[in-house]
């Protein structure tokens, strides 16, 4: 653990950088004893540099007993989460499950109650056929968007799902069992501007430890914070479609958050769209699925539904892509990966 310095409005004020291992989560509620601002890192490996983001222990400690009532969790159960603390999801989920005097692992999912994994690691799990667990009751999954038929496929197999969307500057932002049935979280405040999900709460964060002009969090006069993912709001539900990402492919650019929902609503597995070279035209849109059952389906869907840039020219079925340490799909090492061999158009 190092302390650094933030340069706040009203001064310098120490923060205790926490490190990535497990000794993190230790190191968090000593932060919170003494009353200390605490700085996560962010890896950056699936979205580009990491950052170190600043914020009160209690913008997490606070939120803890509503997500114990809706998880149901209890100083009698033991949460599996398998990916690094480095990762603000996976630290946030052991010092949640600290809080109800419940146990955690890394480890061991058989022993387990609860498990909190990515949707890309619950689809690596029920390909499994799910390892032996007789205690488990709740699957939390977070870090992504979570399809209704990931859930329906988990669901089947006897799993009960909690899903949230948050992010690491604005922790807890929406709850439901999918992404298509998200309920404002509590204490909460959402509205959309320009397109863009914007938040206030007492969950946010401070901001980060240096300044950057790529930083994606900003902060409005009245308190309203976004890292510019994109939504709609219809009274309490929110309906989230992600950061801006867009592919160039012969002179025309095309949006790829509205476009992979569009897609990801007609599938059975996990839809990815992305970018990959081509010597003529600079990039052509192509469409990753995790189940081969969906590429006749979809790419007879874009014949009949999309338009000139906006249909996928290229399709590809990877069963297990790339997961960044923190159980992401790692868009990066995916592209990389095809780039090095001939795609199906």
């Amino acid at each position: 653990m190092a302390e650094e310095t933030w340069q706040s409005p009203d001064g310098p004020i120490p923060v205790r950088v926490l490190d990535e291992g497990p000794e993190a989560v230790g190191q968090f509620w000593d932060a919170h004893a003494d009353g200390h601002l605490v700085g996560l890192r962010t890896s950056g490996t699936s979205t580009g540099r990491g950052r170190v983001i600043v914020r009160t222990t209690a913008s997490w400690v606070g939120s803890f007993p509503h997500i114990a009532r809706i998880c149901g969790l209890t100083a009698e159960d033991r949460i599996w989460i398998p990916g690094p603390m480095g990762s603000t999801m996976n630290l946030f989920a052991a010092c949640l499950a600290e809080s109800c005097g419940a146990a955690w692992t890394a480890h061991d999912a058989g022993s387990s109650t609860v498990w909190q994994v990515t949707p890309a690691v619950l689809v690596r799990l029920l390909d499994a056929g799910l390892p032996a667990s007789r205690r488990l009751r709740t699957t939390i999954v977070a870090g992504d968007g979570l399809s209704r038929g990931l859930r329906d496929r988990a669901r089947a197999q006897g799993v009960r799902i909690v899903h949230y969307y948050g992010a690491a500057e604005m922790s807890m932002i929406a709850v439901g069992s999918c992404a298509d049935d998200l309920a404002v979280f509590n204490e909460t405040e959402v509205r959309i501007g320009d397109g863009r999900i914007w938040v206030r709460s007492p969950w946010l964060s401070k901001g980060y430890l240096s300044s950057a002009t790529d930083a994606p969090l900003m902060i409005d006069a009245e308190g309203f914070a976004t890292v510019g993912d994109r939504g709609e709001l219809d009274g309490r539900r929110l309906k989230v479609f992600g950061r801006d990402g867009a592919v160039t492919t012969a002179g025309q650019t095309v949006l790829l958050a509205p476009l992979q929902e569009r897609l990801q609503a007609e599938a059975r597995g996990e839809v990815f769209l992305l970018g990959c070279p081509h010597p003529s035209i600079g990039q052509v849109l192509t469409a990753v699925v995790t189940d081969g059952v969906d590429l006749p389906v979809l790419r007879s869907w874009a014949r009949r539904h999309l338009d000139g840039a906006d249909r996928p020219r290229r399709w590809e079925c990877v069963p297990a892509p790339p997961l960044t340490p923190s159980g992401k799909v790692d868009l990066r090492a995916l592209r990389a990966a095809l780039s090095q061999r001939e795609g199906v158009l």
